[in-house]
């Protein structure tokens, strides 16, 4: 029997050596997650997925040993990374899938930074030590119902009593970890603003009924969360903001790792795809000989590198205090749109053998639509753009 046949550039799974980009501590860490994704995560997700379970309680504690939750803040139990580090940890993980990268950039950009951020020096030494080890789940509660693009118009109020107690009422849709968590950061309009609170979720009138029946994001716990009359100490509040400018910068932190993750969910599909094309035989060959295989081929390893590219520079421009909220809509638009596409085009490749999870092609294809939508829907961060470019907003 012949041996199977192989890439033959030898850079076929990094073309244009994006590698030598990187320093030895960022590929040590790159390498390090890498590893874990191969270890714990590829070997059960399409379980996961097919099942539409995710393992927290034992994979939580083992991603806070690795640094991995809220890597990129000091103190408290925090790595104090790099950003372009958590970036690296964000590609690899989604490698493995969306869900996985979801879980830490919830945990550590939604939940844990707006305590750091914001937050009280008690309330970080009580939340954020535990959060960082993955002892406690966090979860982010902005979207509403019927207000997703728009969180100015968010219901969800919260009012404060002569005795200083605030009370809490509303509603919050398609909250990640929302079932899951131990504390949820919510965001309310009060009579100063809009201000987050800190909300434990054994709160007494707090529920986080998850959602069920979803096609995309299988492996990823996501709830509503209902606020019914739950009454917070004065303390509750997040003292640091009193804006929507609090809940949409972390919104931004979160849109960082979301650039860099959708690349590494390209990168999967096409390196299965590659390999695939290579194995598979029709016509008395490797389907890889065919023009119009290799034609998409090229096309995905192209996407793939140019989305490396736009990653590792807006990482470079966030560790120099660069980055614009626009360019992280540049990034997380561009390549969300690259990795759908990426992830498209290896599905036919595969085939029939395509749909189902033996292969990660077609889990990334679905998760990728969930992400094409949240945390700003394409449409969104293309009106930011313009925007940015013209000068004339055109939101209204």
């Amino acid at each position: 029997m012949s041996e199977p046949l192989r890439p033959r550039h030898e850079n076929a799974h990094d073309f244009l050596d994006t590698d030598s980009l990187l320093d030895d501590e960022e590929r040590l860490l790159r390498d390090t997650v890498r590893r874990f994704v191969a270890d714990r995560i590829l070997p059960d997700v399409g379980d996961w997925f097919d099942q539409a379970v995710f393992p927290h309680t034992e994979l939580a504690p083992e991603i806070g040993r690795l640094g991995l939750l809220g890597m990129h803040l000091d103190g408290y139990g925090c790595a104090g990374s790099s950003a372009m580090a958590y970036g690296l940890a964000c590609m690899e993980l989604e490698a493995g899938d969306s869900g996985v990268r979801s879980f830490v950039s919830v945990q550590g950009s939604l939940a844990m930074f707006p305590i750091w951020a914001y937050g009280s020096e008690e309330q970080k030494q009580e939340w954020l030590p535990e959060m960082a080890a993955g002892g406690k789940i966090g979860c982010f509660g902005l979207t509403e119902p019927d207000s997703g693009s728009d969180p100015a118009s968010m219901r969800t109020h919260a009012k404060q009593e002569p005795g200083g107690d605030w009370v809490l009422n509303g509603t919050k849709m398609w909250i990640t970890n929302g079932s899951i968590a131990d504390v949820a950061v919510v965001w309310a309009r009060t009579e100063d603003g809009v201000r987050g609170f800190v909300v434990p979720t054994d709160a007494r009138g707090f529920s986080a009924p998850e959602i069920h029946k979803k096609v995309s994001l299988r492996a990823s716990v996501t709830s509503e969360l209902v606020m019914d009359g739950v009454r917070l100490p004065h303390d509750a509040v997040l003292p640091g903001v009193t804006s929507l400018g609090g809940p949409l910068s972390c919104l931004s932190e979160a849109r960082f790792g979301i650039l860099f993750g959708a690349v590494g969910a390209a990168r999967a599909c096409y390196e299965s795809a590659l390999s695939y094309s290579l194995e598979r035989q029709q016509f008395d060959g490797p389907i890889a000989r065919f023009q119009l295989t290799q034609r998409k081929l090229v096309d995905l390893m192209i996407g793939v590198q140019r989305g490396t590219l736009v990653a590792y520079h807006l990482g470079r421009r966030k560790d120099r205090g660069e980055l614009s909220p626009a360019q992280v809509s540049f990034g997380k638009k561009d390549n969300v749109e690259m990795a759908l596409h990426v992830a498209r085009q290896a599905r036919g490749i595969l085939g029939a053998n395509g749909i189902t999870t033996e292969y990660p092609v077609i889990r990334h294809m679905n998760n990728l639509e969930s992400v094409f939508t949240y945390e700003g829907t394409d449409e969104i961060h293309t009106l930011a753009l313009g925007q940015a470019i013209t000068g004339i907003p055109a939101f209204r």
